[in-house]
């Protein structure tokens, strides 16, 4: 399983330069500055997230753990409903998908503190 987030990791880093790519490029001349900057937050949490998927799938070949599973499962719908709800906002301008958000912050916080317990138990 370790290996799947070390694949999720990789293509949401690829996916997150696309993103912040196409932001900062296509979306420029037709998205107003406060859209711009929503869009940029989630391409920047996105590639936070991915970076933790691959840490996860890291330390998890060392010594797997179910609570580095959940922490990768967590960064993944963090990423999903963050940085998703985030580029879908920006697109739309539809401002109750902002709603959606703090829904994908809980994701990353879970997965972060599951993170820390799992490295704690791990380099005892």
């Amino acid at each position: 399983m370790m290996r799947w987030f070390l694949v999720l990791g990789a293509v949401n880093a690829f996916l997150s330069v696309a993103a912040g790519a196409f932001g900062a490029h296509a979306l420029r001349a037709r998205l107003p500055v406060d859209l711009q900057v929503i869009f940029e937050t989630g391409a920047r949490y996105h590639m936070y997230h991915a970076l933790g998927l691959v840490a996860v799938g890291l330390l998890g070949h060392l010594r797997p753990s179910p609570l580095l599973a959940g922490a990768g499962w967590s960064m993944l719908a963090g990423i999903i409903l963050f940085s998703g709800s985030l580029y879908a906002l920006a697109l739309s301008g539809v401002r109750v998908l902002g709603a959606i958000t703090p829904l994908g912050g809980v994701g990353f916080l879970a997965g972060w503190l599951l993170f820390a317990m799992a490295a704690w138990r791990t380099t005892q």
